[in-house]
């Protein structure tokens, strides 16, 4: 029986709308200081030419995003011919986990400062908006992560929202860096 169903439910409901909405409200914090801060484009954290090691970072990243939704699956018995997994699997996970979040870091900060959140092109803003809901889903991933009672879904949900996100972020970003400044099309 699921959180949600069982008794006290509702409380699990409410937990669950408030952590989507504190997750939402950090996405937006996020989005309106982008709106409102003015880009400064000589910014650099990373040399003269910040895209080529911030793709490499992103690509980081959405590797340890791939292994982090692997890890998941282990834990959680989904994975297909797995066997139980060991117990350093569990830490491995958290480790990786924190591990990315951390190199997202530096990457969202060169964009905040240098370029805002920018709207110019239907690239520029998925990417813009994409790395705002990225920090309100860890965010909201996060709080699912610490409590308990709620709905068996919520915590594989937020996971595969990050995991999604990532890919979104990588590929209209560093994708569009290697593949010479363009978008592949699909």
């Amino acid at each position: 029986m699921t959180a949600s169903r069982a008794p006290g439910g509702g409380a699990a409901r409410w937990r669950l709308a408030g952590i989507g909405l504190l997750g939402l409200g950090v996405a937006a914090a996020i989005y309106i200081a982008g709106r409102l801060h003015q880009p400064d484009y000589s910014f650099t954290m990373f040399g003269p030419d910040p895209v080529p090691p911030k793709s490499l970072l992103a690509t980081i990243v959405l590797a340890l995003a791939v292994v982090q939704v692997l890890l998941a699956l282990w834990m959680y018995r989904k994975l297909p011919l797995a066997d139980r997994p060991p117990r350093p699997v569990p830490l491995a996970h958290r480790v990786g986990g924190y591990a990315a979040f951390a190199l997202t870091v530096p990457i969202a900060v060169h964009c905040l400062i240098a370029y805002g959140v920018q709207l110019t092109s239907p690239r520029v803003a998925v990417h813009s908006v994409a790395g705002c809901f990225f920090y309100g889903a860890f965010t909201a991933k996060v709080l699912l992560v610490h409590s308990r009672r709620l709905p068996g879904w919520a915590l594989p949900a937020a996971g595969g929202t990050l995991a999604v996100i990532v890919g979104v972020l990588w590929y209209t970003s560093a994708l569009w860096y290697y593949n010479g400044y363009e978008l592949p099309h699909l």
